[in-house]
């Protein structure tokens, strides 16, 4: 009999384990090592706050998220990579905050297959958003809004001479199409037009053209890396061009990796100011960072940005009911209506997966901070 009791102890106590450490797998492929690097660090800084502040009180339904994160060295094969073993090796019941428009074209057909939803990549091509791509939840706006916007301003302030710079994949297509329905909305035509490789953004060849055309701004749509080396050769060339790029930069990395030329150059963003505590996300997310021993000391836009993600991600999972599966959270973010994020609804349909299309300005300042 006391045998019989030890063996029912020791069958409790495994149950108790097991249950204890149940986990919602979610997978993650970006760049962390190479052009992206910085902001992908970031993005996920903030998804992690948020994950973190969730498992501390418990988890979804008593289990802990595990964000299973892999560097695909902004690499297009190795992201792919990357989503088949998340997917078919790890069995995640989701993937999250990829990086990169043709990056993450490139899983879709894997999504697709296995019924994987993926929330809140952090790219916002139009090629992501329509048509709509039936596992892809979008918690941001669009490249083309950003890029509408800024020739909007520019216009506004009379800076008609305005040279595009474009990365040569779909998301400097992507980009380089908003600028221009903003170029034609304010019957402007561009002076320059520049495409750029995207594995060697050289611009010996691009900056005297720019100069030469006397642009008084130059919009960019290019990782970080290409951005910085593409103002210090104006700079050096003598341009003293406005330069404007999109919210895929909007990290406090990529302020520092300009150096002395970072103040004044413009940042599109997606989500309001780190500072605006008028927004309660903002303020939940300032909070939450100041709690935290292992989190960076100040909220950055790109933290914020997965912060959002990772709302909308742990939200589906408690609406997806206690076991969620792929096809629950599928069904739950599909069904997604009015979700406040605080101060911002994020809105999902079968027929609609944008979820929010907040786009704004940015400058950095000379502390390196972005100003609103």
């Amino acid at each position: 009999m006391k045998k019989i009791f030890l063996s029912f102890t020791a069958i409790l106590v495994c149950a108790l384990s097991l249950a204890s450490q149940a986990q919602i797998l979610i997978g993650q492929t970006a760049g962390f090592t190479g052009a992206v690097g910085a902001g992908v660090k970031e993005t996920t800084d903030g998804a992690v706050l948020y994950f973190n502040s969730v498992n501390a009180k418990g988890g979804v339904g008593g289990q802990k998220i595990e964000l299973i994160s892999m560097d695909d060295k902004f690499d297009v094969p190795l992201a792919v990579d990357n989503t088949r073993k998340l997917i078919q090796e790890k069995n995640v019941v989701a993937m999250f905050l990829t990086r990169g428009t043709p990056h993450t074209e490139a899983i879709i057909p894997l999504l697709d297959k296995h019924g994987v939803p993926l929330v809140g990549p952090s790219a916002g091509s139009m090629v992501l958003h329509q048509p709509v791509r039936k596992h892809v939840f979008n918690v941001r706006a669009t490249y083309q809004r950003e890029a509408e916007k800024v020739i909007s301003h520019f216009a506004t302030m009379g800076i008609t001479r305005i040279a595009l710079v474009y990365t040569d994949d779909s998301f400097g297509a992507d980009g380089l199409a908003g600028a221009q329905k903003g170029m034609t909305r304010a019957k402007l035509t561009p002076v320059a037009i520049e495409k750029l490789n995207r594995a060697n953004p050289d611009f010996s060849g691009i900056t005297p053209k720019i100069y030469q055309a006397n642009a008084q701004a130059v919009i960019m749509v290019a990782s970080g890396q290409a951005v910085a080396a593409g103002l210090k050769a104006l700079r050096a060339a003598g341009s003293a061009a406005q330069v404007a790029t999109l919210s895929n930069n909007a990290s406090s990395g990529f302020a520092k990796s300009l150096g002395d030329n970072a103040r004044g150059v413009i940042v599109t963003q997606v989500f309001p100011s780190e500072r605006s505590i008028n927004y309660s996300m903002v303020k939940e997310a300032q909070d939450l960072l100041k709690a935290s021993s292992k989190a960076p000391g100040e909220l950055s836009p790109a933290m914020l940005e997965g912060f959002a993600a990772a709302k909308v991600l742990v939200e589906s999972l408690r609406r997806a009911g206690p076991k969620p599966s792929r096809e629950t959270i599928q069904t739950a973010l599909e069904g997604m209506r009015k979700f406040d994020l605080g101060g911002l609804e994020v809105n999902f349909s079968p027929e609609d997966h944008t979820g929010l299309d907040f786009a704004d300005l940015s400058i950095i300042g000379a502390d390196g901070k972005f100003k609103r």
